[in-house]
């Protein structure tokens, strides 16, 4: 897929790759991906829901090989830089999936969707973690048939497993005011509550035969133009980001028990957050130069309003952290599917999703 309007840094980064082949060798490293997760991820499964959080309408996919398909950027996610550098071709949402589509993955991701079933209730029509998982059941059974059940556990515990939850629960759940949530519980048991919950969801998944976990933490949400926008001062709220903080540890607990408990099964931590840190920090070396205001959107920080049909997007997007008021650009999140890729321990660990496709 082309890729379109991002900095000379970037640019020699792919340049390099696509000279020793996509992850090295110009193979598929892993059979296939699946994927489950929200609108960070999600590649159109709200296309035909009732739902107010959708994305299938220019200028998202402006710069998409094929435009506006449901995913929330202007071009690539976070998942479709991973998946093109396991060897892999983009995988299909689980809306539009069929017949041999499905053998390199799907992506259940939707939109709104948290942890929690009540999680985005505003935006009416979503799929949560739950139902993704009876998504990916559903999968199975249909590939199962074809291949025969012994042959399906031999491939499935050498698929990647991507799961990218919890940004909606606390944004569109403990942060709004129609929800009952921040006067039930603080931070800290809200954030339990969410990872005990999550920790039985991936549970599950293991028991289904995945193995192979990338799980993603929550990013900086306090800095994203949504956030920004609600703030006298302009600056990030820390208020916001020290309250996601409890679930990225709790979250880092349980996976580190995973690793140690259940037979076979090998569970690594994309530190979301340390990897929008870094860009943040070193903005200017990684050749963006607007860090606090989307690409696309309406009022203060563009922030207020999130990108509207057929709107005119910044034209520099390549220089823009930000696309929408949630959103990251591709240039964003293909450098965040490389940091996950290829990453040291400050990014991803205890291993990289390189080390996890060889294993």
């Amino acid at each position: 897929m082309a890729k379109f309007g991002l900095s000379p840094f970037l640019v020699l980064f792919m340049l390099l790759s696509a000279v020793i082949g996509q992850n090295g060798s110009g193979r598929e490293m892993v059979p296939a991906m699946f994927i489950f997760g929200d609108s960070l991820i999600d590649n159109g499964n709200n296309n035909n829901i009732p739902s107010l959080a959708k994305a299938n309408y220019y200028p998202y996919g402006i710069d998409f090989n094929g435009g506006p398909t449901g995913r929330f950027s202007n071009g690539y996610t976070m998942v479709d830089e991973i998946a093109e550098l396991l060897g892999l071709p983009l995988i299909p949402a689980y809306s539009e999936a069929s017949g041999n589509q499905v053998l390199h993955g799907v992506n259940y991701a939707s939109a709104a969707a948290g942890i929690l079933d009540a999680t985005g209730r505003n935006f009416v029509g979503r799929i949560p973690f739950d139902q993704q998982i009876n998504n990916f059941q559903n999968t199975l059974n249909q590939i199962t048939g074809n291949i025969g059940p012994d042959n399906m556990a031999t491939e499935l515990a050498r698929c990647i497993f991507f799961v990218g939850m919890g940004s909606n629960d606390y944004l569109n759940n403990y942060l709004m005011p129609n929800y009952p949530t921040r006067n039930q519980y603080n931070g800290q048991q809200y954030a339990d509550l969410l990872v005990q919950t999550y920790s039985h969801q991936l549970t599950r998944l293991y028991n289904l035969g995945a193995r192979k976990f990338v799980i993603a933490g929550l990013g900086k949400m306090g800095c994203i133009p949504s956030i920004l926008a609600q703030s006298t001062t302009g600056s990030c709220s820390e208020e916001v980001n020290m309250l996601v903080q409890p679930f990225n540890e709790n979250l880092k607990t349980i996976l580190g028990n995973f690793n140690a408990n259940l037979p076979g099964a090998r569970f690594i931590f994309a530190d979301s957050s340390r990897m929008f840190q870094d860009i943040l920090l070193n903005a200017r070396s990684y050749g963006f130069s607007v860090v606090n205001r989307g690409c696309c959107g309406i009022g203060r920080n563009r922030g207020q309003i999130t990108c509207l049909p057929f709107q005119t997007p910044c034209p520099n997007r390549n220089q823009y952290v930000f696309w929408d008021a949630f959103h990251p650009t591709e240039a964003v999140n293909i450098l965040m599917g490389r940091m996950a890729f290829d990453g040291n321990l400050n990014f991803v660990y205890p291993i990289n999703v390189r080390q996890l496709a060889e294993l």
